[in-house]
């Protein structure tokens, strides 16, 4: 019985390290010069743009990045590149993405892709929604594919401006299974 035990014990707690495992490949960690802010990002929503998102965060694409654009009371948006090695101006060098709109309600702390006016240009760019109040008629124009789940009050701290004039830098990006 005690065996029988013993072997229940260590399934149940193999099975809880995968499950946690599994979940940490969803949780995107951004370092900013302040702190660090946490993003549950949102497969079942938007799988091409978690895929997209995740594949430039393991090559590094937005480690040195500038949040070019930072609208008090509305959004701060990073994902921009003006380095040719990391990918044309202003978007990477993967194809642009397909949207994926859901039903998700655009609040503080979402996490969305930008894109131009014309459908289907999301890319590398995206954006965290600093108020509810502004970002709520975005559901149904822009993807939503994450939720800040800590460290919102770091991203209060990133440089205002469009362009800021000592734009904040991520530091670093990484999937929470790659750490």
């Amino acid at each position: 019985m005690i065996r029988t035990l013993g072997v229940l014990a260590t399934l149940f707690l193999a099975l809880h390290a995968n499950s946690a495992q599994a979940a940490d490949d969803n949780d995107l960690y951004i370092k900013l010069p302040q702190g660090q802010v946490v993003i549950r990002m949102m497969p079942d929503i938007a799988p091409d743009h978690v895929a997209q998102v995740k594949k430039l965060v393991r090559e590094g694409f937005y480690d040195d990045l500038d949040w070019f654009r930072v609208i008090d009371g509305f959004i701060a948006q990073t994902g921009y590149p003006l380095d040719k090695a990391k990918g044309k101006s202003g978007k990477s060098y993967l194809p642009d993405l397909k949207d994926e709109f859901s039903t998700y309600s655009f609040k503080r702390g979402t996490v969305g892709m930008g894109k131009s006016d014309a459908p289907n240009s999301a890319n590398s760019q995206f954006f965290i929604c600093l108020t509810d109040k502004m970002c709520k008629d975005l559901k149904g124009h822009y993807t939503a594919w994450g939720q800040v789940t800590e460290g919102m009050e770091i991203v209060d701290k990133i440089e205002k401006g469009t362009p800021p004039a000592h734009p904040t830098k991520t530091v670093k990006m990484a999937i929470g299974s790659d750490l």
